[in-house]
């Protein structure tokens, strides 16, 4: 059973709570030592007095961990002071407020219920109508301040379910401006080492050509070579400070419309030797995928010139019915690689990944004869949304862990329907105790009447003066006398009023005749 205040208290926590206790021992306490030290004083008044507050006492401490305990224990000490009842609802209502089940309390009324019924009706020989009065007192004492504890916590559990909802929802939202901020970040990175890598690139390849050309004196050829590793340098560098804003592959954006022959084009202008072929069936492309192929080529362009300056390269674009094959190849550097800081292979990672949200696949390596090779497979049309981003389907909590997605009007509506249940919880407080009562009136009537009813009539019929034994309809047994009435050789019978079977008639008898009768008002 889970208590509510459970946590580990501080030093703070633990004096005021020190002091909270104090002060419920004193109001619970209160009745019971005005009574006790309040005349006439029975024998051994004091110990009993000090053994009572002692049991108030040890309710309190129970109070917080063991609350049904606490309510036990007022309850038993009613039987010996009825001054007890007065704690009665005090520990059932912290009962329902510090517990969270209510098995465990449902359990415990029927115990008190069970075993009071047994102590009164059969060992204290209690009559049905001081039976009565003492289960009523459970009811309204134990049962409905119970209930209002339970509502009261489950109001506050509400309370907190809504905050948490809140917080959830505040989380959120900063973490969607977050992601659209990583986004944006990841798409200016992607468009920084696209474009600028690739016209850099160029650069390099210019300054290559220069190098080698014939007619170029050493000192011109000298500086050529050094504004070539400048520029190979210097992607790098910026290589390197894109790499801390680029998380992904983010969405790379292409001038617009530039197509691949006008790629090829530039890169021939820069010295790059291009073969194209190009078959007229691609000419037209969903938009993800003449993006996807555009990518491909450039970025396989971008690679060509870094490291392998001087080599041809073959750019290829064939349809197979609904698949389009982009295919760049380029041969070995004829004067080998030249000096440059190695790959790290994220261009190539990127343009993975935005082949894949196109909807195909790519293969990109070495040649066995020397070279390397980018081929990539894509769909003539756009995949659907959930073949290419499953995960979408999924969203990520407060702490990172994927989860089931939730929309705001799903929350919103649980949070409804919790509130819903609260308003349940507090009409079931305070409709069960009138039920309760109900359902106890039925139990007790018949108990109660049986064998005690006269109606009117017999009633009517009896003469004074008619012996006792002569009277026609006399029930078998009669009633216990009113409180603060005790006339001697008088009976008392009921007409059967619901739910109470309270007294209506009296007959008096002398000398075993009937001397009176009378209605009782």
């Amino acid at each position: 059973m889970r208590i509510l205040d459970s946590s580990p208290p501080g030093p703070l926590d633990r004096r005021r709570r020190l002091l909270l206790d104090a002060l419920l021992w004193a109001v619970v306490a209160a009745p019971v030592g005005y009574a006790g030290v309040s005349p006439p004083y029975p024998r051994y008044a004091l110990p009993l007095l000090v053994g009572k507050l002692l049991l108030l006492g040890g309710a309190v401490v129970a109070s917080r961990r063991r609350p049904l305990v606490a309510l036990v224990l007022a309850v038993s000490g009613s039987v010996v002071d009825g001054n007890f009842v007065f704690a009665i609802p005090v520990f059932s209502y912290l009962a329902g407020r510090r517990t969270d089940s209510a098995g465990p309390a449902a359990g415990v009324f029927v115990l008190i219920a069970a075993g009071g019924t047994a102590l009164n009706l059969g060992l204290l020989g209690t009559g049905s109508a001081t039976w009565f009065l003492l289960a009523s007192v459970l009811l309204f004492a134990a049962v409905f301040p119970w209930l209002a504890g339970r509502y009261r916590r489950q109001q506050q559990e509400l309370t907190d379910a809504g905050r948490r909802h809140v917080e959830a929802l505040t989380r959120e939202k900063n973490g969607a401006a977050e992601r659209i901020r990583l986004r944006e970040r990841a798409r200016i990175a992607g468009e920084m080492h696209d474009s600028l890598g690739h016209d850099l690139s160029l650069i390099a390849l210019r300054a290559a050509a220069l190098e080698v050309a014939a007619d170029l004196d050493d000192r011109h050829r000298a500086a050529a070579g050094e504004l070539r590793a400048s520029v190979s340098a210097a992607t790098e560098r910026l290589h390197e400070i894109i790499g801390v804003l680029r998380e992904d592959g983010g969405a790379s954006v292409r001038p617009s419309g530039e197509t691949v022959a006008d790629l090829v084009d530039n890169a021939r202008e820069a010295g790059l030797v291009v073969r194209m072929d190009a078959a007229s069936a691609v000419a037209e492309l969903p938009a993800m995928t003449g993006h996807a192929a555009h990518r491909v080529v450039r970025e396989a362009l971008t690679n060509a010139a870094r490291y392998a300056p001087g080599a041809p390269v073959d750019v290829r674009l064939t349809r197979d019915g609904e698949r389009v094959e982009v295919s760049v190849v380029n041969g070995a550097p004829p004067g080998g690689p030249p000096p440059a800081p190695p790959s790290q292979g994220s261009g190539l990672l990127a343009l993975a990944e935005r082949v894949r949200l196109a909807g195909g696949t790519l293969d990109a390596g070495p040649r066995a004869g020397g070279g390397f090779a980018v081929v990539a497979a894509l769909p003539v049309s756009a995949p659907p949304v959930e073949a290419i981003e499953p995960e979408g389907r999924a969203a990520r909590s407060g702490d990172g862990a994927p989860g089931p997605a939730e929309r705001p009007v799903d929350a919103e509506r649980r949070l409804h329907d919790a509130r819903r249940r609260v308003r349940r919880s507090l009409l079931v407080a305070l409709l069960a105790p009138a039920g309760f009562a109900l359902v106890l009136s039925f139990v007790y009537y018949p108990v109660a009447t049986a064998g005690t009813v006269l109606d009117r009539e017999t009633f009517d019929q009896m003469r004074v003066g008619t012996a006792r034994s002569d009277l026609k309809g006399l029930p078998r047994r009669q009633l216990d006398s009113p409180v603060g009435v005790d006339r001697a050789g008088c009976e008392y019978y009921t007409d059967g009023n619901f739910p109470l079977a309270e007294p209506t008639w009296r007959l008096c008898f002398t000398d075993g005749r009937l001397a009176s009768k009378e209605w009782i008002a």
